[in-house]
């Protein structure tokens, strides 16, 4: 169920939507909540559009970590070829365990070599990942007074088929922004494989 999280008011309607999740919540965990909430949505986060990433900040407020996977680097370079084409690579380093994987992947543009080097780097670990498939992808200058250097919101919306999410990612680096919702969204459809 949506609902708008600028008007949560009280402790009642996050142990609400806590509930309906099933996410354990004592009073420090609600009030975390609220602080980080008021905070990130003052930094241009908007999570009335970002369910699982609302999710995700509750879980984090109980304590909970997501184990599944560390990234150690994440690297997007970007060529211009002497025929004006331009092409993109991605690199990523991620532990699952005590395992690092590295993988280099080309893409249509950044995001989406991104995302094929991180996948490519869990596939053999989540085989499922397989199943999420990003649908939508939203970028919103939130200060554009600051041109080239305007805080960036970036919104993902993906599926497993079974289920639909969005999560979002801001920065005044639309790399970093990406990159936040990207990770958030497989983070969370793993969770929701087991």
């Amino acid at each position: 169920t949506r609902f708008v999280v600028s008007e949560m008011a009280g402790r009642a309607t996050i142990e609400v939507k806590a509930e309906e999740l099933g996410i354990p919540m004592d009073g420090p965990a609600v009030n975390k909540v609220i602080e980080d909430l008021k905070r990130l949505e003052h930094e241009g986060y908007h999570f009335e559009a970002a369910d699982a990433s609302l999710e995700m900040l509750m879980r984090r407020a109980t304590g909970w970590t997501q184990d599944q996977f560390r990234v150690e680097t994440m690297r997007v370079v970007t060529d211009e070829a002497s025929d004006g084409r331009f092409t993109t690579e991605a690199i990523v380093k991620v532990w699952v365990g005590d395992t690092l994987f590295e993988n280099v992947s080309a893409g249509n543009g950044p995001v989406n070599a991104i995302d094929a080097a991180l996948r490519a780097s869990l596939r053999s670990s989540f085989p499922h990942i397989d199943k999420i498939h990003l649908v939508d992808y939203k970028v919103r200058i939130l200060d554009g007074g600051s041109a080239t250097g305007a805080i960036t919101r970036v919104l993902i919306d993906a599926t497993n088929g079974d289920r639909s999410w969005t999560t979002i990612g801001v920065s005044t680096n639309i790399i970093e922004a990406s990159w936040q919702a990207l990770e958030e969204s497989l983070i969370y459809g793993l969770l929701h494989a087991n």
